[in-house]
């Protein structure tokens, strides 16, 4: 290769780190396809089939897959047709290499699936802007993945605390039930409310007020499973906790458990240390019936009741109830402030 060759693949040179597979069943030309990319800054592996090159995928991503046409166990087209069938999590983009220069077999190739199609012999710097072609276009593409998903995350996220948001809870506290019904296992949920938070906004002004929300999502995290119970923002100053596989006694604890976090320590603000303290309802789905028949609405009421039930009878305390309990105080037209089933006053 000469200097004129050697400055030419240099000026192509992949600016950002990029994956290639080499597949052909001839030594030699993997030997010189594999030098000419890493020249050019590219990360290349090597294949001897396409058999071999499924099992190397298989352990990681390539972004480009560099194949040869005529290979004894599996051609180029039928390892494109199963890459294709794939469900990868990148999109691979494939050229095929081949002596083959008819029309009718170039359109085979990209009928098989493949993206770019090169004769063998054409020149390295021809070569390696197609390659280079491949990369922007798999760069683009995973781009395009990472913000698509980010969006939807964002989308189901309540932007200033991290938890979840209102439309979250509404979309998935019926797969919960759902998943909960299906195998018989109860779970319970938790309505929270910051107690007088409206006197914190228009004592320390919405900077304090915001620190505040953010510390009561950090500290019920450290209270909850990680990977099993959630939480989502569904108000100014209102949050749902839901508790997966836990019964009623349990989702007790849990909320004992966060309401001690919350008032135990002040929380540091732009405008020095602030107490704040939290009002919880619970309650939880149970038996067998309620969880064949209640629906999420009727659920929420009830914790909402018990909510309702801790805020009258002085704030700062977790009100539970069983759901048939709070359903029956309910259709009763019974008020939440003479409900007397609550737990604690103070840390």
């Amino acid at each position: 290769m000469g200097h004129e060759d050697t400055t030419v693949i240099r000026e192509l040179a992949a600016p950002t780190k990029c994956n290639v597979l080499v597949v052909d069943d001839d030594e030699l030309v993997r030997a010189q396809l594999a030098s000419l990319l890493r020249l050019a800054g590219y990360q290349v592996h090597c294949a001897a089939s396409g058999a071999q090159a499924l099992l190397i995928l298989e352990g990681g991503p390539c972004e480009i897959v560099l194949t040869d046409w005529e290979m004894p166990d599996m051609d180029g087209p039928s390892l494109c047709k199963e890459l294709r069938l794939r469900d990868n999590e990148r999109y691979t983009y494939v050229m095929m290499l081949s002596i083959r220069d008819a029309p009718a077999d170039i359109l085979g190739g990209l009928h098989a699936g493949v993206d770019d199609y090169v004769v063998k012999g054409a020149p390295a710097e021809e070569l390696l802007a197609r390659v280079e072609v491949g990369r922007r276009i798999t760069h683009l593409e995973h781009a395009l993945r990472v913000s698509s998903a980010e969006n939807r995350r964002l989308s189901v996220t309540d932007a200033l605390t991290g938890a979840h948001n209102r439309r979250y809870l509404m979309k998935y506290l019926p797969r919960e039930l759902a998943r909960a019904r299906r195998y018989g296992h109860p779970v319970a949920i938790m309505s929270c409310d910051i107690d007088e938070f409206k006197a914190v906004n228009d004592c320390f002004g919405h900077e304090a007020g915001d620190a505040v929300l953010q510390a009561f999502v950090a500290r019920a995290r450290a209270c909850i499973r990680d990977s099993i119970d959630w939480i989502a923002r569904t108000g100014g100053e209102e949050f749902v906790v839901v508790l997966p596989e836990t019964a009623l006694s349990g989702a007790i604890t849990v909320a004992e458990k966060v309401r001690f976090a919350m008032a135990g320590h002040g929380i540091p603000t732009c405008s020095g240390l602030i107490t704040a303290k939290v009002s919880i309802g619970v309650t939880a789905l149970e038996t067998p019936e309620e969880l064949a028949s209640v629906p999420m609405a009727e659920l929420l009421r009830a914790a909402d009741h018990c909510l309702y039930a801790s805020k009258s009878r002085g704030r700062d305390r977790s009100t539970c109830l069983s759901l048939a309990s709070a359903v029956r105080l309910i259709q009763a037209g019974v008020p939440g402030g003479v409900i007397r089933c609550d737990v604690g006053l103070a840390p």
